[in-house]
């Protein structure tokens, strides 16, 4: 099968994230089984105009910046001369509505989670209201595809958005468990660790984990935060923390290597991720499976990945008083610590790349068989 992959970016790009360690984890097994996948995405500074990377041919055209813009027309060239059997377009930027553009192709639609309203929290109001109003017609653009989701949550929202419920099909991620594991050579940190680990945004809402501190602080002295990442948002939440007089407690790392960043999921005694929605929450299942409990905002996405009083605790969105009772409560009641972590490690044993790329092979096979049948 020749397979055509739209995304904004790839792993090589500085700013990749969840979003491309998903789709190719997922595509290079189907490299693996025989197909050819050619990924188009946007440019970067540094960037060559082609590339590979795991078996997945790589075009890259214009920036984050225009993408949208200059995709279409490469994506046609490309269609003309390959003759894809399928596009797979991944929105977890703004849609580039491929089916507008490429008529004759089935379109499976990926989707972890689209921003609504919560863009509004993290860029200005003509940014936000561009995003938002680009995601309205999604349910009219794409009503002939398929989309596969990757929680339910998500799929909730494009039931209220107006995609038809009988057109999505719930694909949960996966993770890599060579890497993401306990080791027992090592214990966790002598002194009480709070991990955040993720992208420095303004919509993250990290600011809520460090208005917790103090409080937190007041029940257990000696603990600290550790907020594992970079993003545009690390000054803001320095002046935070100074202004609290929590600077101390608190400890930004920067951008890590892969390793650093298991070693600290690995050793920290709770994982946190505030976040006012996501398509899945795949940090908490990655600390789960390195032996460390998560707590998470009871929004769509985190209360997909983290059940509340089974694999760990969650705490209304921007509530920082009810989150600090959470984190006191792991940190001092040791017994409940230790269940939830059990109960959370056995969960994420349940999630693996070659289950998502399964699934995902019988969504692809399902939608090219109607194609054809039309």
């Amino acid at each position: 099968m020749n397979i055509l992959l739209v995304n904004w970016m790839d792993m090589a790009n500085p700013m990749a994230g969840g979003a491309e360690v998903h789709l190719t984890e997922i595509f290079r097994r189907f490299v693996s089984r025989g197909d050819r996948i050619t990924l188009v995405c946007s440019g970067f500074r540094g960037g060559s105009a082609q590339d590979e990377y795991e078996g997945i041919r790589i075009v890259r055209t214009g920036f984050r910046e225009n993408f949208n813009f200059t995709a279409p027309k490469i994506i046609r060239e490309l269609d003309r001369r390959e003759h894809f059997d399928l596009v797979v377009e991944d929105i977890n930027k703004v849609p580039l509505f491929t089916p507008v553009f490429i008529k004759h192709r089935p379109v499976l639609v990926v989707i972890p989670h689209l921003f609504g309203t919560t863009v509004f929290r993290e860029t200005n109001p003509l940014l936000a209201s561009y995003v938002y109003f680009m995601e309205r017609p999604i349910p009219r653009v794409y009503r002939a595809s398929l989309f596969e989701v990757i929680s339910e949550s998500t799929a909730r929202d494009l039931v209220r958005r107006g995609v038809r419920e009988d057109s999505m099909r719930i694909v949960h991620c996966g993770m890599d468990h060579a890497i993401y594991c306990p080791d027992p050579a090592i214990g966790k940190f002598e002194r009480p660790t709070i991990l955040y680990v993720g992208r420095i945004k303004r919509y993250k809402s990290i600011d809520v984990i460090i208005r917790a501190m103090p409080l937190v602080l007041g029940a257990v002295p000696n603990a600290r935060l550790v907020i594992v990442g970079s993003g545009d948002s690390v000054a803001e939440l320095e002046s935070l923390a100074r202004k609290l007089g929590i600077s101390e407690n608190v400890e930004f790392t920067g951008f890590v290597t892969s390793d650093v960043k298991v070693n600290w999921m690995r050793r920290s005694h709770v994982a946190v991720n505030p976040s006012p929605k996501e398509g899945w929450g795949l940090t908490n299942i990655e600390a789960n499976a390195c032996g460390t409990v998560a707590v998470a905002s009871d929004v769509d996405g985190l209360r997909d990945s983290v059940k509340d009083g089974d694999t760990g605790l969650l705490f209304p969105y921007g509530d920082a008083r009810t989150l600090a009772d959470r984190l006191i409560t792991l940190l001092k009641d040791t017994e409940l610590r230790g269940r939830l972590t059990r109960n959370a490690f056995a969960w994420a044993a349940t999630f693996t790349w070659e289950k998502c790329a399964r699934e995902t092979m019988e969504v692809v096979g399902e939608i090219v068989e109607d194609f054809r049948a039309l």
